[in-house]
């Protein structure tokens, strides 16, 4: 690979809402309010809050509002609100969100599984939900999910990603992001995909959402920045997966990003230190062992001290 000069690298942490609304035990809304306070210390460039979502649907979220109400806002942090249908908007427009998220699955089997709609009736949902954002002054950003792999249809035909980013561009939307919802995309696949894409729409920006189910999304992040993709979704800990997809895991881990990053001398302004700290109070939190390695393990150039002489066994 030739690596360019690179600025930096957009961090957007989508723990709060991607990541908690997977866990099974409800987290107190206090409990929410100070990881997204956290979050916005640690030099992440955005934050997906939450999402107005039916509260049946994701019981974890009913408290959205609330949440949005009473988080510290920071001047240099974007807090966006995953917004899936018009009911939502409706909602969402009383939030103060800097951004509604779109999230949409460009695969029929996917997006019936998720949404219970076609493709098609799927984006004029999403039409609706951008003309709402429009007489708000809201940017909206459109999101594609199994735009890297399907659980039920495998590997996704490039002309499917095209047709929804098409859409997606016709309905004024200048930031696209691209999902690899199930974790199963290799280096190569996001390489061609992005630079095809971004070849096609050289005003789009366009950020990447790797799943890490089956350990690729560090060599898929590569792969984006040498497509000239700079904004990336991660969750802290790596909290997160997806419910219609069998085995799939949490996000890319913000700290394991943030940690390669800075190995590359790749600039992303995020504290690790600060990242880990968040990250043990996480842990805590849901109750379980996170999917974080450097959670686990510490940064890879953090040293130990060296015993005096090797530990002698008595046989």
């Amino acid at each position: 690979m030739n690596w360019q000069p690179i600025d930096s690298i957009k961090v957007k942490d989508v723990g709060p809402r991607d990541g908690l609304q997977m866990e099974k035990a409800f987290i107190p809304t206090e409990e929410k309010i100070k990881l997204v306070n956290a979050l916005s210390k640690s030099g992440v460039s955005a934050i997906q809050v939450t999402s107005v979502v039916h509260p049946k649907a994701v019981p974890q979220l009913v408290d959205a509002e609330i949440v949005m109400k009473n988080i510290e806002r920071q001047p240099n942090v974007k807090y966006s609100v995953l917004v899936p249908n018009e009911r939502g908007a409706e909602r969402a427009v009383l939030m103060q969100a800097d951004e509604w998220e779109l999230m949409h699955s460009v695969t029929e089997s996917h997006c019936r599984a998720n949404s219970n709609k076609s493709v098609d009736d799927s984006l004029r949902e999403h039409e609706k939900v951008v003309k709402i954002a429009r007489q708000n002054n809201i940017t909206v950003q459109g999101g594609m999910a199994t735009a890297l792999g399907c659980p039920f249809e495998g590997r996704v035909p490039f002309e499917r990603v095209l047709y929804t980013a098409e859409a997606f561009y016709s309905m004024g939307i200048r930031h696209i992001g691209v999902a690899d919802t199930i974790g199963c995309a290799d280096p190569k696949l996001v390489y061609t995909t992005m630079k095809q894409l971004i070849d096609k729409f050289p005003d789009v920006e366009f950020s990447l959402h790797l799943h890490n189910t089956r350990g690729m999304a560090l060599a898929n992040i590569l792969a984006g920045i040498n497509a000239g993709v700079f904004n990336y979704d991660a969750s802290i800990g790596g909290l997160g997966g997806c419910p219609y997809a069998p085995g799939a895991t949490g996000n890319i881990a913000t700290e394991d990003l943030v940690h390669m990053l800075n190995l590359m001398e790749l600039n992303s302004g995020v504290d690790l230190n600060q990242l880990l700290s968040i990250s043990k109070d996480v842990e805590r939190l849901v109750g379980h062992e996170l999917e974080s390695a450097i959670h686990r393990a510490g940064p890879s150039y953090q040293l130990h001290d060296a015993p005096d002489a090797q530990v002698k066994i008595d046989h």
